[in-house]
């Protein structure tokens, strides 16, 4: 469909009830739900509001600089309680990922130490000299001995994994460069992409949501705040996508991206009345 041809749905409307019949949210959180420790404004009354109506949600983010314990924390901080059952997080997906096809494989995971601690408790073996598979994460304990090191692992031809593609990740006074950025140095100097990345948009880890939230995929609504990843991940595996406009992405954006989502809100605050 040509740009000038593509439908964009209105903002703040849902004209063919499609949040009706959702029964699980798949939330993004930074720039969703939160910048930093900061609620946006609504978040908290739309998560209340989805439990009211007696549906159930998860908080589904590709940042993988922290473990889901991190993010109870977090919420935690902010006086939200939850458990770790609310969280899907990149990290984990990934470990998902190489139990199923790199099952006792020794992993250099360049990562912060909390996913360092969550991929040890989860089973998986660290090592430093002779790894077998190599994973990227978005890595903010990163220097430059530990890049000299992964882009040797790469450059070397070991099976090459990544949590998620994100290029930039949004705090309350901008952007920081994510784990895509990672990738790109990395490429710059081993010459390689990863061979498989995990987090949105792509199909592991929304197989992976579906497991963890028992709920068949048709009935669950990814909410974000990028086209690229979030709403990219819904429209391409079978998901209801709701783009927010509270983070990433601006309604300019849409015209111009190779997915368009099913429904626009200005953020989450805008969807209360449909639920």
């Amino acid at each position: 469909m040509s740009l000038s041809t593509k439908i964009i749905p209105e903002v703040n409307q849902d004209k063919e009830h499609i949040l009706e019949k959702i029964r699980c949210f798949a939330l993004d959180m930074d720039g969703t739900i939160y910048l930093g420790e900061k609620w946006l404004d609504g978040a908290k009354d739309f998560l209340n509001r989805i439990e009211e109506s007696g549906r159930s949600y998860v908080f589904l983010t590709n940042n993988s600089s922290k473990n889901a314990e991190a993010y109870v924390e977090k919420l935690h901080r902010m006086g939200w309680k939850i458990g770790p059952e609310k969280i899907v997080t990149s990290g984990q997906a990934t470990i998902s990922y190489l139990k199923k096809y790199f099952a006792g494989k020794k992993v250099f995971l360049l990562g912060n130490p909390l996913l360092q601690e969550e991929f040890i408790q989860a089973g998986i073996v660290l090592e430093e000299r002779s790894p077998e598979v190599v994973v990227t994460a978005f890595d903010t304990s990163l220097d430059y001995q530990k890049m000299c090191k992964v882009c040797d692992f790469v450059r070397a031809g070991l099976p090459y994994l990544a949590t998620h593609p994100d290029y930039n990740c949004p705090t309350e006074t901008g952007f920081i460069p994510d784990a895509g950025a990672i990738q790109a140095f990395i490429h710059a100097s081993a010459f390689r992409y990863p061979d498989r990345v995990i987090g949105k948009p792509n199909r592991d880890i929304i197989d992976y949501l579906e497991e963890r939230a028992g709920v068949e995929k048709e009935f669950v609504a990814m909410v974000g705040d990028r086209l690229y990843t979030d709403i990219a991940a819904g429209k391409n595996n079978g998901l209801k996508s709701v783009l927010v406009l509270s983070g990433e992405a601006s309604l300019a954006d849409v015209p111009e991206s190779d997915v368009t989502p099913h429904l626009i809100f200005e953020s989450v605050r805008e969807m209360i009345p449909f639920l």
